[in-house]
């Protein structure tokens, strides 16, 4: 009988299919991470340059928002200049007036008194004689009358060089050139008119003082002034 020996070979063992499927997960994992990345990073770049261009666009709104601050404040200042030129010729006008009002009352009052004087003596002295006598009185009485008469003529034209009625009259101020004129007419309380960049309203007035109320608007400032 022939023994038959059972002879073992050795077997060789090839890679295990788990580590294969491992590695192509592995594989496709990153390149899913290096495609997310990509996409990250060029949303990333996107992104930056839409803030870059909004930064951009802040910054040109805000030079030009402080152009205009600066160009509102040079014209505020401009328009305070001239409210402040306009209430000072106003008050310098005003205590004008004032004065050609008392000078005027002054002599009207000193001319009562002297020709009440010379109706006084007259009435006393009723006789010839007397009257004879007092006509070097009356003459020298009239000499001051007619003195008197002529400071109170050029009082009135002192008046009315600081106040002019009409426009014929305001040309001839304005010939003199002593200050600058604006012509404007507020007829009734409430009425207004635009006076260069001014808009002037009557608030009220008392023709028989001479008195009045006006305000004064300029962009959205407002001042009073009697």
């Amino acid at each position: 009988m022939f023994e038959e020996r059972n002879e073992v070979s050795p077997v060789t063992e090839g890679t295990p299919r788990w580590l294969a499927g491992a590695v192509v997960v592995l594989a496709a994992v990153s390149l899913l991470a290096l495609g997310i990345g990509w996409n990250a990073a060029h949303h990333a770049k996107n992104a930056e340059q839409v803030v870059a261009a909004q930064v951009q666009i802040l910054n040109h709104n805000a030079e030009a928002l402080t152009q205009r601050l600066t160009q509102a404040e040079e014209h505020s200042a401009q328009v305070q200049g001239q409210l402040n030129v306009v209430t000072s010729r106003l008050k310098l006008t005003q205590s004008e007036l004032s004065s050609a009002k008392r000078q005027a009352k002054q002599i009207k009052e000193q001319y009562g008194k002297q020709l009440a004087s010379v109706e006084t003596s007259l009435a006393s002295k009723a006789s010839s004689d007397d009257v004879k006598n007092l006509s070097g009185d009356v003459s020298g009485v009239k000499s001051d009358l007619d003195a008197t008469k002529g400071s109170l003529q050029m009082a009135r034209g002192e008046l009315g060089t600081l106040i002019a009625r009409n426009h014929e009259e305001i040309d001839q101020l304005r010939r003199m050139g002593q200050r600058d004129y604006f012509e404007f007419t507020l007829d009734r309380k409430g009425s207004r008119q635009k006076v260069g960049n001014l808009v002037v309203e009557l608030l009220k007035s008392n023709p028989k003082r001479n008195q009045f109320t006006v305000a004064l608007y300029v962009d959205d400032m407002r001042l009073e002034k009697k």
